[in-house]
């Protein structure tokens, strides 16, 4: 190894040690004003599902329509977003509390549970922006870097790119299921068929509870009520697809190629993380409404940690990397958009059309970033 190679790693083993040093004062300050932050957020997003329910069922009115409608799509995107997503990720099971544990909470979305905290806890988070290991670079279906190959298909990735977002929370259940392993026999189909049901029968249930169950339950309203559970799941699914890409495949993301992280330290793991996530920048109803996912580099150095805690810490991650001559990629939540769109437009084309900034991108601690 040359002395330029030992001395990138040297510095990502450094880096880490730094990142550790900030998880394990977090870990050590963790008390009761955290447990009352979740705690208080589960009972304002019941009480605001309850009420965005209680309002259509006033849907006669037109204002009592479009207020149920948004505060029930508040409180979908609360519970899946800062809620759910964190919980499951096991950022509250120091609490102790059997009602909010990573092993308990089953989340109003079609994902069942299990099946998303292996697919997105085990693999995404151990192998994130690895082609050819991490499945969540384009979840199975768009080209999202010029190293994936192009097949006609995706010349139609910007139109299914709306529909995916407007039914994001379905696609991501397909997605789980790891259905395309099947034919090449890397997946077993009794386990596959297994899995479907599973999923069929929590699609099942959130196709009865909203739009079934409850516009029954408001007689001549029925169709009001339908169409105001309708529009809340919508919402949060465009809501969710728009932040999750925006923390994955804006300008800044990086990918790496799968014989690079042989062999990975920790150190040249948290460096990792860091180059293959971006964050948003806003205010607090922004990071709130995000599940704090604004911040998925902190997320993704320290996906176990609880969300709240993000902010406090941004800051000093932010000061690690421009000490240690890393990049800190963030934007707004328009520009990463847009970013995110014009890879999407882009890479729909066949060609290696990288950016500028990404074919300059230099190794760092011995791994090989691929645009």
């Amino acid at each position: 190894m040359s002395t330029a190679a030992s001395a990138r790693l040297v510095d990502a083993e450094e880096f880490g040690r730094e990142l550790d040093r900030i998880r394990d004062e977090v870990i050590a300050s963790l008390g009761e004003d955290d447990a009352r932050y979740i705690r208080n957020l589960i009972a304002t997003q019941r009480k605001l599902e309850i009420g965005g329910r209680v309002l259509l069922s006033a849907s006669w009115l037109p204002p009592a329509w479009a207020a149920g409608t948004a505060a029930l799509a508040i409180a979908k995107i609360l519970e899946n977003m800062e809620i759910g997503h964190n919980v499951l990720h096991g950022q509250w099971d120091w609490m102790r509390d059997p009602k909010i544990h990573s092993t308990t909470w089953e989340w109003d979305t079609a994902s069942p549970a299990e099946q998303w905290k292996h697919s997105h806890n085990v693999i995404h988070h151990t192998w994130t922006n690895v082609l050819g290991k991490d499945r969540d670079i384009g979840y199975s279906a768009m080209r999202v870097s010029p190293e994936q190959r192009w097949y006609p298909v995706h010349l139609f990735q910007p139109f299914y790119n709306v529909l995916l977002a407007l039914f994001f929370e379905y696609g991501i259940a397909i997605y789980d299921l790891e259905l395309e392993r099947i034919p090449s026999g890397e997946k077993d189909l009794r386990e596959a068929l297994t899995q479907l049901r599973t999923v069929a029968g929590k699609i099942r249930r959130q196709v009865i509870k909203d739009y079934v169950a409850f516009p029954l339950m408001a007689g001549p309203l029925f169709l009001p009520v339908l169409l105001g559970n309708l529009s809340a799941n919508l919402t949060r699914n465009v809501w969710a697809h728009a932040i999750i890409f925006c923390g994955h495949f804006p300008d800044g993301a990086e990918m790496f190629t799968e014989d690079r992280v042989d062999g990975e330290t920790r150190g040249e793991w948290y460096v990792r993380q860091l180059l293959g996530s971006c964050n948003i920048d806003g205010g607090r109803l922004l990071h709130l409404m995000s599940g704090n996912l604004s911040h998925q580099i902190e997320h993704h150095l320290f996906p176990d940690l609880p969300s709240n805690r993000y902010g406090e810490i941004a800051p000093r991650v932010r000061a690690l990397c421009e000490r240690f001559g890393l990049p800190y990629s963030s934007g707004s939540l328009a520009r990463q958009t847009g970013s995110v769109w014009k890879r999407v437009l882009r890479l729909a084309l066949p060609g290696p059309a990288r950016h500028a900034a990404e074919k300059a991108a230099p190794p760092v601690s011995g791994l090989q970033s691929i645009g």
